[in-house]
This record gives structure tokens, C-alpha cells and sequence, in this order.
């Protein structure tokens, strides 16, 4: 039995237990001989983030995702993931939100969540049809070239399994609009992203693979440190990433939901810092 393995409680609670590739939930789970038990240790986290809900409706709840959780249960541990505050916010089991996309624990913005299964389907039928749009804004080490375009590489699994590149094992096509909407002088951009398919980490593997890695995203190629003209130093904490605004198919009763994150300050003063124009940030809005 699992307790008599010493395992702490809290660790169970929070979900960063696992024997074999399975989550323990039960402090009491059955272990036997030559079962693999792993225990996450517990991130370093500050005060809970408080959920923003951007747009609701009877099967659908769209929330403003901070930077810093994921959005499902991950190895870290299942209750400071965003499923979870969000059931919390809104007084219901867990069970019942279903993320209708993703966003990496370093990017912020909208996460669509359904609230039945139908309206789960519903979505992923929109996602196949091409329904279901969804607007990015990124900072970028460098300008691609051309400064607007689609990046087209099939991406699949690299080396590292918690990573992707491009061509790797098992690829899926992917595709991906970008438009450059603002020049820092030390070279770095802004750009308006739009994913048409969505894979694992499709922006990430897709910016850097043109020569332009988001900054922050040092598992991509960004430089941990950026050294501006000046002198001055900065270290972005997180991906220069966000899910401005994403537009899904209503219910029966309800027209499209759109729903607008406002773009984190931490984005806005890194953009400052780098002498970028501000007025990049409302031509980025206006991108469809």
C-alpha cells in the first residue's frame, strides 16, 4: 500500500504522485513489488492567481490564463493547475470542464473550456473545420523573413520527448499565419500569430525554426539574457507568448463567443524596455 511507503499526503492532494505512468489519487493505492513510484517535488509558487472568466455561456466558459500554471494536470501536481481553479471559480467538479485547446505553462491568455460534452465535440468540430480562431501575440528575437507569411513545417516528437521540432518522429503537417507588427532597434519583433492546425508547441517550434525564437523560451533557442544598447540587462521569466483572442461557434442559443485577454504587463514592459513602438500592441488587436 502507498502510505506505507512514507509517501506525503499533500503530495497525493496536490497530484505530483505517480505509480508507473499513473496519478495516484488515493493515499491508500495498492503497490506492488517492482512498481515504480515518482514523486514530483512541489513548485515554488506564490499566492494562488485569481481566475478572470472573459466570456460564459450555458456550455462554455472562456477564462484569462496567467503565466506561471498549466492548464491540465501535469507532473507537477493537479491542484494549482488552471482546470482546477476554474472548477473552484465556478463551483463545479473538475471532471466537468474540458479544455477545448491548451496553452504551455509559460504563456498566458484565453483558455476555452466546455462545460458538457457535447459542447466538446461541437468545438473539436469547429477546430476540424477551421471555426475556431485564435489570435497570438509574441515578441521575437529576431524579424523572419519574409516579415509576413505561413510557416509550413510538419512537426513531430524530438529527442527530448517533452519537446517538438520540425520533421522529427511521427510528424503531422502544421501550419501556422504570422504578420511582423513592430521592430525594436535591437533587432527583436512583435508578431500576430494565427496557428491553422494546432500541435504541440506549433508557435514555439514554428518561430524559431524561421530564425526567430520567442524570447523567454530558452527551450526553443532564446538567449536567457538580452543585453540592450545601453547596457541594460533583462531576463524574461516566461515566454514572450499570449492568446489574445480567440472566437468559437455558440450553442443553439448563442451567437459566436469571443473572448480578449488584455496583454500582461510583464509583456508590455519587456516590449517598452526593448524600445518598441507601443502602438505595435493595436495594430497586433486588429490582426484577424
Amino acid at each position: 500500500m502507498l502510505a506505507h511507503a512514507r509517501v506525503d499526503a499533500s503530495a497525493v492532494i496536490e497530484g505530483r504522485v505517480f505509480v508507473g505512468r499513473k496519478r495516484v489519487t488515493l493515499a491508500d493505492e495498492p503497490v506492488c513489488e517492482g512498481d515504480v513510484v515518482e514523486i514530483a517535488p512541489p513548485l515554488s509558487r506564490g499566492p494562488t492567481p485569481p481566475v478572470t472568466v472573459l466570456a460564459q455561456t450555458e456550455d462554455l466558459v472562456a477564462v484569462d490564463k496567467p503565466a506561471g500554471i498549466s492548464t491540465i494536470a501535469d507532473h507537477t501536481g493537479a491542484a494549482h493547475a488552471l482546470t482546477a481553479l476554474v472548477a473552484s471559480a465556478l463551483g463545479v467538479e473538475v471532471s466537468r470542464l474540458h479544455a477545448t485547446s491548451r496553452l504551455d505553462r509559460e504563456v498566458s491568455g484565453v483558455v476555452v473550456f466546455a462545460l458538457t460534452r457535447q459542447a466538446a465535440s461541437r468545438l473539436a468540430g469547429a477546430r476540424a473545420r477551421g471555426e475556431y480562431s485564435r489570435l497570438y501575440v509574441a515578441i521575437a528575437a529576431n524579424a523572419p523573413e519574409p516579415e509576413e507569411g505561413v510557416w509550413e513545417g510538419a512537426i513531430g516528437r524530438a529527442a527530448d520527448p517533452r519537446l517538438r521540432k520540425i520533421d522529427g518522429r511521427d510528424p503531422a503537417p502544421a501550419a501556422t499565419r504570422y504578420r511582423t507588427v513592430g521592430h525594436a532597434p535591437g533587432g527583436q519583433t512583435m508578431l500576430a500569430v494565427t496557428p491553422v492546425t494546432g500541435r504541440t508547441h506549433q508557435i514555439r517550434v514554428h518561430a524559431a525554426h524561421s530564425g526567430a525564437p520567442l524570447l523567454g523560451d530558452r527551450a526553443y533557442g532564446a538567449q536567457a539574457r538580452i543585453v540592450l544598447g545601453d547596457g541594460q540587462v533583462l531576463e524574461p521569466r516566461r515566454i514572450a507568448l499570449h492568446a489574445l483572442r480567440v472566437v468559437v461557434p455558440g450553442g443553439v442559443r448563442d451567437s459566436a463567443v469571443i473572448a480578449f485577454a488584455p496583454v500582461p504587463h510583464e509583456l508590455r514592459d519587456l516590449w517598452s524596455s526593448l524600445g518598441g513602438d507601443a502602438a505595435a500592441w493595436d495594430v497586433s488587436n486588429a490582426c484577424v
